[in-house]
């Protein structure tokens, strides 16, 4: 799982028909520091996040476990709404 902050959404106007009704997010992958770290991902929104909101994701197989996407063509998903942050007692983030 990793942290990243959502930029912006993704419209796929055509796609395989599993995809259909999924929302897709521009995620921007977030270092220990709370900064970008200049990679990106596409994930599947299984949370309701919006842009500006830092999310909890994870990628891989590991993508295809929530009940949003098990057994869908995914990579990547976000599965948490991040409310605080906190690394060695310092809070990092708080929505």
């Amino acid at each position: 799982m990793q942290l990243g902050l959502v930029t912006g959404t993704l419209v796929a106007s055509r796609k395989e028909p599993m995809m259909d009704g999924m929302t897709f997010l521009v995620v921007s992958q977030l270092d220990d520091s709370n900064e970008p770290t200049g990679s990106y991902v596409v994930a599947v929104d299984a949370v309701g996040a919006g842009v500006g909101e830092v999310v909890m994701y994870a990628s891989g197989s590991s993508a295809r476990q929530t009940q949003v996407t098990k057994d869908r063509p995914c990579d990547a998903v976000i599965m948490a709404i991040v409310d605080t942050w906190e690394v060695g007692g310092e809070e990092m983030y708080r929505k």
